[in-house]
């Protein structure tokens, strides 16, 4: 795979993520690839999330590259020193209407010949950051091009919305559509999603409100990268969504590069500590867990997390905890400080007895390094795109709860395609949890269920494998075909 020589001028590319954890951890690993690439980088967050950065890593931990710079522009909204994930929807609104001029602010002072770097060359945008493709035009015509970071089935499952709403589905007549059993109706025109129900097609939906401001959010975000004809990447591998990548391409103008899981590309290339350093995680890593970790049998641990969003009542994390403390198994268990919705999060005493000498419970971890330990044996999750990805580097099966946008899709396919997980009803049961871990850390199913998650794993390691590995090909085509021509690009 070939590299800019460092004699070179250097291509310079801005990147540019939603500014939610999900979306920033996968920008930042294709940013990293890039980089051992011999390409400059300037990743821009909000103000919000970069001080957020800093308050988990420390104040000097983003400027130790040179060549790898960190921006930050505001994001329009009250100022805030809250360590929490902003409200999803006044973010879309946001990103909508106070981001552009800001965003272009930047480019136009990194490419001041007094900014010390190289003129922006491109600009990689987060999907669902579409004023990227206004700035790329104000701004002379900056090659752009899209990364989508969750999965390919939720693009899909995106790309619907227009069709549910031409067809007199979507918004739902009844605001009683989840329980009436509108939600059970089967979506049957798109291949790869046969027979899917209107439950398991990322939630937007779920609204009576032909205005509801994140069913269309999603439509202007899905048709703008879709119809725009710049370059796609997606951070899934051909085998993984074959079938969904090949309706996708029907639907999409531009060329599509299938280049993940973006952790193993990254295992191949990057050997710069410095660059290694460099992290997404918003809130601190507890590094004690992995120590805890290391005295645990092989397989034995149950781990849990929700992921950066999710929120639950406390009658839920009551029920979870219940369930978990049933099974006898031990587990790990990931709570963030706002993960109940409106309140601080309430364990009862007597479940922290119970399992005093079986359970952990932190507020963040490096997940990548605890999916990947000897001693976890299922993964309790929110089937968040990162996470599914882990859990399909790690060879490990999974227990879903999905909590909103395309968790739901990635629940579907996980159960139904993929064999490796099961789903536990949204009204959160212990008896239900229970069962379920027994039987995935114990059962006929779950046994069966581990083997097919290392199988994904398996050709998760060959899709990005030397020479060969169809990820590791579309990566080098993505370097010859869309950013060594940058450097014949009228910077004018």
């Amino acid at each position: 795979m070939l590299r800019i020589s460092p004699e070179e001028p250097k291509i310079h590319v801005v990147c540019i993520p939603y500014p939610a954890q999900g979306h920033i951890r996968p920008m930042l690993k294709l940013a990293k690839l890039l980089h051992s690439k011999g390409i400059h980088i300037t990743m821009i967050n909000t103000e919000y999330n970069h001080r957020r950065l800093l308050r988990a890593r420390g104040l000097n931990s983003l400027n130790v590259v040179p060549s790898f710079r960190f921006e930050a522009i505001p994001d329009g909204l009250p100022s805030s020193d809250a360590d929490a994930t902003q409200d999803i929807p006044t973010l879309c609104h946001a990103v909508l209407n106070y981001f552009l001029e800001p965003f272009k602010k930047v480019i136009l002072r990194l490419n001041d010949s007094s900014s010390g770097s190289p003129r922006v060359n491109m600009i990689i945008s987060d999907c669902v950051m579409p004023f990227s493709l206004d700035a790329s035009r104000e701004l002379g015509g900056i090659p752009l091009m899209w990364l989508w970071t969750a999965s390919a089935s939720g693009f899909l499952g995106y790309s619907q919305y227009r069709s549910l709403i031409d067809k007199g589905i979507v918004p739902f007549k009844d605001s009683n559509f989840a329980i009436n059993g509108s939600l059970n109706k089967v979506m049957d025109w798109v291949p790869s999603m046969n027979n899917i129900q209107l439950k398991y097609i990322p939630s937007f939906i779920r609204t009576t409100d032909k205005d509801d401001i994140m069913l269309n959010f999603l439509i202007t975000t899905t048709e703008t990268a879709a119809q725009s004809s710049f370059p796609i990447i997606f951070n899934s591998f051909d085998a993984f969504e074959y079938d969904v990548l090949r309706d996708i391409s029907k639907i999409v103008l531009g060329p599509m590069y299938t280049i993940g899981p973006m952790q193993l590309q990254l295992n191949n290339v990057l050997d710069d500590p410095l660059v290694k350093s460099l992290g997404s995680n918003l809130w601190k890593e507890d590094q004690e867990c992995i120590k805890w970790l290391d005295s645990k049998d092989p397989k034995s641990i149950v781990y849990v997390s929700f992921g950066s969003i999710t929120t639950m009542t406390n009658e839920n994390l009551i029920e979870f905890a219940w369930g978990l403390a049933n099974s006898n198994h031990p587990f790990l268990w990931i709570l963030r400080p706002d993960i109940v919705s409106g309140d601080s999060a309430v364990i009862p005493h007597e479940f922290l007895v119970e399992t005093k000498d079986r359970g952990l419970i932190t507020s963040w971890c490096d997940q990548e390094k605890v999916l990947n330990h000897p001693s976890i044996g299922a993964f309790l999750t929110h089937c968040g795109w990162n996470s599914m990805l882990d859990t399909i580097c790690s060879g490990v099966p999974v227990i879903c709860w999905p909590f909103f946008a395309e968790q739901q899709t990635n629940c579907w396919f996980s159960f139904e395609k993929w064999g490796i997980g099961m789903e536990i009803d949204n009204e959160v049961r212990r008896y239900e949890v229970e069962k379920q871990v027994t039987e995935l850390m114990e059962g006929e199913k779950g046994k069966e269920m581990s083997k097919n998650a290392m199988k994904w794993k398996n050709l998760a390691e060959e899709a990005i494998a030397t020479p060969n590995g169809s990820s590791y090909i579309n990566f080098d085509k993505l370097i010859n075909q869309v950013i060594l021509p940058l450097k014949n690009h009228d910077k004018k």
